[in-house]
């Protein structure tokens, strides 16, 4: 009886602090400077390392360097230290990824997880999440994008009063970088994850565009793009259960949507599609995993945009914490069945997408905007008056499969082209080294209609191709590299190397090289081949005056017309246009 007493007691005066009672050292800047500021790369990182050392269910490490030498850092909270992955087949609980200013100028994040992190390890109200859950947080992701600090890199945003860049360092924007992985920072992030393999990743942003009430929207891939089971659970299970969360802490919260016709406003309906993988959601989706992009509302203080984060991320962490089992079913069905379907079924695996005209009616919270003519814009200007408004649109999230592709059992892949092995592998792709010349009946795509790009985007001249299907019995030397497709990466595999995805190495323009051609002819050594060639093959003449009939615009150009014969001389370059990698059913 005393000792049940004592223990009652002792109970009594463990400490539990509210918002206000957080002991001194703990403060985060952004609290000490009544929720106005972030701090900076130095102070934040300081942060982070001493809520690590304080905690034995906390560590600290880093997973890559800067193009400026600053350390990628992240930290990991997981009750019995353990702070190395665990293989999905072996795992009990759930491992989360929290990243944060992939875009630093919309940083709310990193001060939400600073917060929330201290709850989990400092003032423990929120420790019991650790029993179910494993953490990771990348509190800054592109670090010399957020030293690019200054109070005007933002327009459009409320605060914080300074603030990180949008790009990296090397002018590269992460968030469309997630399949090409130009960026060392981004080479260093598909390293982590595929060595965690999280079941949920989450990246934190703020908006652009246009006015509403909504504090925070987000980005969540249910369409065709992600695993059916996982797209279900989102659509009925979670997402009602986040919204409900979130404004059950005083934030409005709502999907991340577009205007159907920006200039024509809400009067035209708002959308939302299926992203590419270049973004992180749309990776997730590919990597089979549930990933949202948390947008908070630029115009909102940064204070509310901050909470409400920090709101969902919790929303999140507490699921996965009452349900871990689902988490852990989702990763594992998603992997398995993804396999199943594509690779040993043959079913189409969904490329490309896109909205269709049908719509619902949905009530939309905005705010009351008018336009005016502006003598400086010589253009109707929206203007916000700040009134709230709430109205019935019409929401078009009808989205339809535009191109699949049959999933072969095998990629080849030539050893020149090793530079693109290196960035599969970074993906957590599995690569084979052929020990022997062997020998496949492969499919083949052959180039035309090579359209590059006007301007380059995101560092690279991107082509569009049409292409024709053929195929042959190819003998490739020892080395040759084979991807085989029966792994959980089937989608990220598929969606790098099929040419007509939009985020492949060849629409990246990484194969733009097999589009030069590097040998010529001379007119006066061509002439006399092309006669000879007709006398060998007479009907070769006729094919030649059909072709000029097709092609009106190459009858007066000499170089041309022998172009037509080059092509079919035993002179003209086999590998022109050529994919060099080959698909084995």
């Amino acid at each position: 009886m005393n000792a049940v007493f004592f223990l009652i007691l002792f109970m009594t005066f463990i400490p539990v602090f509210s918002q206000s009672e957080v002991p001194g050292q703990w403060r985060t800047f952004f609290e000490e400077s009544n929720y106005l500021e972030t701090p900076r790369y130095e102070e934040t990182m300081d942060y982070f390392k001493r809520l690590s050392n304080a905690s034995d269910y906390a560590g600290m490490f880093t997973f890559g360097i800067s193009p400026q030498g600053r350390e990628l850092c992240y930290v990991v909270a997981s009750k019995g230290e353990l702070f190395e992955p665990v293989d999905l087949s072996g795992r009990t609980k759930p491992v989360i990824l929290i990243i944060n200013g992939i875009h630093s100028g919309e940083i709310g994040g990193k001060d939400a997880s600073m917060l929330l992190l201290r709850e989990i390890l400092i003032t423990k109200e929120k420790e019991y999440i650790l029993d179910n859950v494993d953490i990771v947080v990348v509190p800054i992701f592109s670090v010399d994008g957020h030293e690019r600090f200054g109070p005007y890199n933002r327009i459009n945003q409320n605060g914080p009063e300074e603030m990180g860049w949008r790009t990296t360092a090397q002018n590269l924007n992460l968030n469309r970088d997630w399949m090409k992985a130009d960026a060392p920072e981004m080479q260093a992030m598909l390293e982590l994850i595929s060595r965690w393999v999280p079941d949920y990743i989450i990246d934190t942003h703020s908006t652009n565009g246009a006015d509403y009430q909504y504090t925070i929207t987000y980005i969540l891939e249910t369409h065709q793009n992600m695993y059916s089971e996982t797209a279900s659970w989102l659509s009925e299970t979670f997402i009602p259960y986040m919204e409900n969360y979130i404004e059950n802490k005083g934030y409005l919260v709502f999907p991340y949507v577009s205007m159907r016709q920006w200039f024509a406003g809400i009067e035209s309906g708002i959308t939302r599609g299926a992203s590419t993988p270049r973004f992180s959601s749309g990776y997730a989706a590919v990597q089979n995993r549930p990933g949202i992009t948390v947008e908070t509302h630029m115009l909102k203080p940064y204070k509310d945009r901050v909470f409400s984060t920090k709101a969902m991320i919790e929303s999140i962490l507490e699921y996965a914490h009452a349900h871990p089992a689902t988490l852990l079913e989702l990763s594992r069905n998603a992997d398995r069945l993804s396999i199943e379907k594509y690779y040993a079924n043959k079913k189409p695996l969904p490329l490309r997408f896109e909205l269709t005209d049908r719509y619902r009616k949905k009530t939309f919270k905005g705010i009351e905007s008018v336009r005016e003519m502006s003598d400086l814009a010589n253009t109707g200007v929206l203007r916000y008056t700040g009134k709230p408004m709430e109205k019935e649109v019409r929401f078009y999230d009808d989205v339809i499969v535009t191109d699949s592709v049959t999933v072969p059992s095998l990629y080849v892949i030539p050893k020149e082209w090793s530079a693109i092995v290196y960035r599969m592998l970074l993906h957590g792709i599995k690569v084979d080294t052929l020990k022997d010349e062997t020998s496949y009946t492969a499919t083949r795509y052959r180039f035309t209609d090579v359209e590059y790009a006007s301007n380059s985007f995101e560092g690279r001249q991107q082509v569009n191709v049409a292409y024709e299907i053929y195929r042959e019995t190819v003998t490739v030397p020892e080395g040759t590299f084979v991807i085989p497709t029966d792994q959980r990466t089937i989608r990220v595999i598929t969606h790098l190397l099929e040419p007509k995805s939009s985020d492949s190495f060849l629409r990246w323009g990484f194969f733009n090289t097999i589009f030069e051609r590097k040998e010529y002819f001379e007119l006066y050594v061509m002439e006399p081949i092309a006669r000879e060639m007709i006398r060998e093959k007479p009907g070769l003449r006729d094919e030649f005056e059909q072709w000029l009939e097709e092609n009106p615009d190459v009858r007066e150009n000499p170089y041309q017309r022998m172009y037509f014969f080059y092509q079919r001389s035993p002179y003209y370059d086999e590998q022109f246009n050529v994919y060099p990698v080959m698909r084995v059913e």
